[in-house]
């Protein structure tokens, strides 16, 4: 049976990119356009008062996660062109962006760090046409929409997180601060958490329909991910705000480790060597604030083992605070902070339990109504391969497995 990766074969007129997906999508990139305002506004900021090491600090965070999402861009694009039946299906939607016939100026927007906003708006206009104009399919779209989140959530981890960290040592070191500088911090944490949720929420469109995750999954998946990494990045302020310049030195004790147990785990994310390796060191960064599945098999093991390392990482941090901080200035807080973080951390493990045992899809078998031919050909085979991959991962199961292969199988045919 041959089959093509990017052609839906959902039959009818049913759509799988709804008006709620493109509600979701525009809110995306204004939020995206905001948050790169944000970033020059503050840069700007901090170069009119002259503060130039956090403003040098500021614009590395920004230039080096913007060339990293770049990079995947390309790569996925470039991947995408060798896929049966690619630039046949771009140009029946009239797609401009990143198809063969636009590579010279694709090469070139990217090149210029200008690659995930034209994909993003390339994304947000097929889902406009889809719902004003009618007469396209939905299948791309949604397959656009899937490197989306994915990209974003690299770009996350790579800025907004590390961001984060320096304005909540700006706070801690200031010593005195305005209320907008105690709102900031919290409202990027929860766009942190957000970012992750909507990644959750691109795993759960692989499901069966009858299988599909409601909303309050996605709530108790936010509030997880929110205490975690918000205890994660605090215990990381807290340490350098005593010991600034040995951020550095523990980042990079910990961070090839990490990179090293990705490569253990044999990851095949990415279609060639470089891509792969590119995306290993991006799962080291994001382990050192949050964990992240990356392959099939023993996730409960692997994840004990990851949280029983980073609660001993993090004792470490609170206790060399604790040890160097000012004692007659933090005296009236300090136990307080410590014990809240630790309390936030313990609170964050169970609810992210309650997740797991309660919310998290377990599908040892076809859902009830679904048999394998109705899997192998459904909505399975046409999906994006990286994001079906990454499923494969969120959900283990056999259903996912499944998944998988069948969609590997199609890119090959």
């Amino acid at each position: 049976m041959t089959v093509n990766i990017l052609k839906g074969t959902m039959g009818g007129s049913k759509c799988d990119y709804s008006l709620l997906d493109l509600v979701f999508s525009v809110t995306g990139f204004c939020t995206f356009l905001i948050d790169v305002g944000t970033d020059f506004w503050v840069a700007s900021e901090f170069f009119s008062h002259g503060n130039f090491i956090w403003f040098g600090v500021w614009i590395f965070f920004m230039v080096s996660s913007s060339v990293v999402v770049q990079t995947f861009s390309w790569l996925w694009y470039k991947y995408d062109r060798k896929l049966d039946g690619f630039e046949a299906k771009t140009s029946e939607e009239n797609v401009v962006f990143g198809t063969e016939r636009f590579l010279r100026l694709s090469s070139v927007l990217h090149i210029f760090q200008l690659g995930f906003l034209f994909r993003y708006i390339s994304t947000v206009w097929q889902g406009v046409r889809l719902w004003c104009i009618g007469g396209l399919s939905s299948d791309f779209v949604v397959y656009m929409d899937h490197d989306i989140s994915m990209l974003r959530l690299i770009k996350t981890f790579c800025e907004g997180t590390p961001q984060l960290t320096l304005m909540i040592y700006i706070l801690l070191h200031n010593g005195h601060v305005g209320t907008f500088q105690y709102i900031s911090p919290a409202v990027s944490m929860i766009s942190i958490a957000w970012m992750v949720v909507s990644y959750h929420r691109a795993m759960r469109s692989f499901l069966p329909d009858k299988a599909n995750q409601g909303w309050g999954s996605s709530v108790v998946y936010f509030l997880w991910n929110l205490l975690l990494i918000g205890q994660r990045i605090c215990s990381v302020a807290l340490f350098v705000s005593v010991l600034p310049y040995c951020l550095l030195y523990h980042f990079l004790l910990l961070w090839p480790p990490l990179i090293l147990w990705a490569h253990l785990q044999k990851t095949a994310f990415m279609d060639s060597t470089f891509g792969e390796w590119l995306y290993r060191t991006i799962v080291g960064l994001v382990w050192y604030f949050s964990w992240f599945n990356v392959v099939e098999g023993n996730t409960k093991g692997r994840a004990v083992i990851y949280h029983a390392f980073m609660v001993t990482d993090s004792a470490i941090l609170l206790t060399t605070w604790w040890c160097y901080r000012d004692s007659e200035k933090t005296q009236h807080y300090a136990i307080w902070l410590v014990s809240i973080l630790v309390l936030v951390y313990i609170l964050g493990i169970l609810v992210k339990i309650l997740y797991y045992r309660c919310f998290h899809p377990t599908l040892s078998s076809p859902p009830a109504g679904m048999d394998r031919e109705d899997m192998m050909d459904g909505k399975t085979l046409w999906q994006n391969r990286r994001m079906a991959c990454q499923f494969s991962h969120f959900y283990a199961t056999e259903h996912s497995l499944l998944l998988t292969r069948n969609v590997s199988r199609a890119a090959s045919l």
